[in-house]
């Protein structure tokens, strides 16, 4: 009974693959009616055991618990994202917390990826009931994921493999990296919150003055002593709609912060390398940089040519090609007087302790991505767009992490 089911799943991924739904329908109509063994169907105990094999694979091709659950709700939808949220879980119980890199847990905390299952063998069961899903479609959407698992893309890995990670004890500088963070976002959220554009353009400067100088704080000291974390990555959507601006927003963000980005157009997320301080300002500020564009270009509504064409699209294409670009400029300049100001401050030339530090993350890039290739953004095609986003970057505030929505 084991090799017929065995049969059949792997039948089933093959017709996935060939793209022949009749194919795949006869064996998800096999799998579903399939006989019992012991009170648990056959099936759904071989196929909770596929799955979290595929996790485990996932991870050995670069993969992370954020950008797997992601990557299912994109290509397939969002009853295969909790799917693949609770095999997550089920796989990594197994590693002690120890053995997970921070960024790990945090991943696992933010989807709420925990066993809330008594055994695996009922998880399918128990997932289509609590879902409020007929057994059909559990099985269908199980060797969809299944399916998907097998043909995951490698990525670089951007950290250490769960098991393989060693937790170091916390220093009395991670205690002051999360103080300037708190400050970061308390100075972010006040300009969120403020009706006075001169005020919040005010206050996020200042929180981009305060994570300049940060960094500067810690090329210092790592020059000073020789001691460095070295750099590191994380994965960042980068979501339809206008998906090519909004990766130039993120670009012009990391290298404000002295980080890289790489996008992934065909995977929805851009990789984003350099110092774990760097990069935590670079979510901050790119999160909710987008959340302010999102909303401006809610304002700003839609558009029409002469004729009474829709000419929305390219107006908000335009818009926030502009307002990545202006930002860029906004970051620089800022940037650009802090390190005039520390350097006066210290006496000291700081350019060549940044320098060796852009380096650093610039090797690392080229170790990691060593085929990587520049691509140009498309021409402009709507003027106004583009006048309408630079004064939207103009009056931005560099603000804290807020839910984006997504544009039509």
């Amino acid at each position: 009974m084991g090799k017929a089911v065995e049969h059949l799943v792997a039948e089933a991924v093959h017709a996935l693959q060939r793209r022949d739904e009749p194919a795949f329908q006869h064996c998800a109509d096999e799998l579903t009616v399939h006989p019992s063994v012991t009170g648990t169907p056959a099936a759904d105990r071989h196929l909770t055991m596929s799955l979290q094999r595929g996790v485990t694979d996932a991870w050995k091709r670069g993969w992370q618990p954020a950008d797997l659950v992601r990557h299912a709700g994109r290509e397939l939808g969002a009853e295969h994202a909790g799917l693949t949220t609770d095999m997550v879980a089920a796989e990594l119980r197994a590693y002690s917390a120890v053995t997970l890199d921070e960024q790990w847990e945090q991943q696992l905390a933010a989807l709420g990826a925990q066993v809330w299952w008594e055994h695996d063998d009922d998880h399918l069961r128990e997932w289509s009931a609590r879902r409020r899903i007929a057994r059909p479609v559990t099985i269908s959407c199980a060797l969809e994921l299944l399916h998907l698992l097998t043909v995951l893309p490698r990525l670089a890995p951007l950290g250490p493999l769960p098991g393989a990670a060693r937790r170091t004890v916390r220093t009395p500088a991670h205690a002051v990296d999360q103080k300037m963070l708190g400050r970061v976002r308390a100075l972010l959220a006040k300009a969120e919150s403020t009706e006075f554009p001169e005020e919040a353009e005010a206050l996020s400067s200042r929180a981009q003055e305060l994570m300049t100088r940060h960094s500067i704080d810690h090329a210092l000291l790592a020059a000073d002593t020789g001691v460095t974390d070295g750099p590191g990555g994380r994965r960042l959507p980068v979501d339809n709609p206008y998906e090519a601006p909004k990766a130039v927003l993120l670009d012009v963000v990391a290298s404000a912060n002295r980080c890289r980005a790489i996008w992934h157009r065909e995977l929805g997320f851009s990789a984003v390398l350099g110092f774990p301080s760097d990069l935590d300002a670079v979510e901050l500020l790119y999160t909710s940089l987008l959340v302010q564009a999102t909303t401006a270009l809610v304002h700003a509504g839609s558009r029409q040519d002469r004729l009474g064409r829709s000419r929305t699209r390219t107006f908000r294409q335009s818009f926030l090609a502009a307002y990545a670009s202006r930002i860029g400029e906004r970051l620089q300049e800022t940037n650009g007087e802090v390190v005039r100001q520390a350097s006066a401050e210290s006496g000291r030339d700081l350019l060549p302790v940044l320098a060796a530090r852009d380096l650093v993350v610039d090797r690392a890039v080229e170790t990691m991505f060593p085929k990587l290739k520049q691509h140009r953004m498309g021409s402009i095609r709507d003027g106004e767009g583009w006048a309408a986003g630079r004064a939207a970057a103009d009056l931005a505030s560099l603000t804290s992490h807020s839910e984006v929505t997504g544009l039509g």
